[in-house]
């Protein structure tokens, strides 16, 4: 997994409309990159939308936020509108952007074991140098995390 002092890893990611995000986009500003599991699922919808009640706070604080799952660009797209985010949503379905960062991982629920997405926050500064990993997320809370640094 990607750790504080790391640079962010070169990709190209598709977003909910079909547009194509590159890493080397979002050197120059503050970033907060989200792993979430699955789209509409609860903890995931929490997540996010916690970030998008706190998105205009988060932007004067100068950050930028990237949301990314294993997803189709169609299924990014209805969670997207559903919830009214006003940041990207990529859909990374070869999962070349979650293994870069590490996320891809043995999970265990309920007794049984599988491969998954850890749900996992990266922030990188204005160079793409990584300041900051959150690997115990509070969904309900997450923008309160970010910031709190």
């Amino acid at each position: 997994m990607l750790k504080v002092g790391d640079k962010l890893p070169q990709f190209e990611g598709t977003n909910q409309d079909g547009e194509t995000v590159t890493s080397e986009k979002l050197i120059g500003k503050k970033l907060v990159v989200f792993f979430y599991p699955k789209a509409m699922t609860p903890g995931c919808t929490a997540e996010a939308c916690n970030l998008n009640e706190n998105y205009e706070y988060l932007k004067k604080q100068g950050f930028q936020v990237l949301g990314i799952s294993a997803d189709s660009v169609a299924k990014q797209k209805k969670f997207q509108e559903k919830y009214n985010f006003e940041y990207d949503l990529i859909a990374d379905e070869n999962r070349e952007i979650i293994e870069k960062f590490g996320v891809w991982q043995l999970k265990k629920f309920m007794g049984r074991e599988f491969m998954g997405i850890v749900r996992t926050t990266f922030i990188f500064d204005e160079n793409g140098i990584c300041t900051e990993v959150i690997e115990k997320v509070k969904t309900k809370e997450h923008a309160a995390q970010i910031l709190k640094g």
